[in-house]
């Protein structure tokens, strides 16, 4: 809304860059830049031209192929938690955002509720419509069994509240607790937990997680 990120950005290296992917996935902010396999940077600076080339950032390098290697893993195995955004997808998006941005803008210039309410609708509209790419013709139960098995990987055995509390902290466009909006039949905000132990239930039945002393882990 405010133009700390521009979606028309990413669709014009989208459109120039060959074999560029783009993915979505809410609050991830780290800045880590690899090349192949062969180097890394891991910083503070954004991908801005002030992140890049005017304020004081902090970063390091890494050469070292082993390093670099576990660095890319770990970036790819998280991103992969989201969803990967086709140019028509993109597009779509760049179209909303200014939409979105617009609404604000008219909304900040004026008390007018009918400005208000307007943005608030599109606002809304396209949350939604990300929601709606997240889980690209899957179901919300299938993005949260990924995430568990991600957890359980990275952060070993938990409760049932430790895993809610995670998943949360990746998903919170999922697991909104004060809206309950209806998107292609599902639901998402207040029965966010009841999906999430859904998907506890699946992947138990599949024998890839298990029960034990009240804590999850993966068999």
């Amino acid at each position: 809304m405010q133009g700390a990120t521009d979606p028309r950005a990413l669709k014009f290296l989208a459109d120039r860059v060959a074999g560029l992917t783009v993915w979505h996935l809410p609050k991830l902010h780290a800045k880590v830049y690899i090349a192949d396999v062969t180097s890394a940077i891991v910083t503070s600076a954004n991908l801005t031209s002030g992140g890049l080339t005017q304020n004081y950032e902090y970063g390091i390098h890494f050469a070292e192929h082993t390093t670099v290697c576990q660095i890319r893993d770990e970036v790819t195995e998280y991103s992969e938690l989201g969803v990967c955004l086709s140019g028509e997808e993109l597009s779509h998006y760049v179209e909303v955002s200014e939409q979105v941005r617009a609404a604000f803008q008219r909304q900040q210039r004026t008390v007018s509720r009918t400005a208000r309410a307007q943005f608030e609708r599109l606002f809304f509209r396209a949350e939604n419509d990300l929601i709606s790419l997240r889980i690209s013709g899957a179901s919300k139960t299938h993005v949260f069994e990924r995430t568990i098995e991600y957890l359980l990987s990275r952060y070993g055995a938990m409760t049932t509240p430790e895993v809610h509390h995670r998943v949360k902290s990746i998903h919170p466009d999922l697991c909104d607790d004060t809206v309950d909006r209806v998107i292609e039949g599902q639901h998402f905000g207040k029965k966010w937990k009841h999906a999430v132990r859904t998907a506890q239930g699946h992947l138990k039945a599949a024998d890839r997680i298990e029960l034990i002393g009240g804590r999850w882990r993966l068999r």
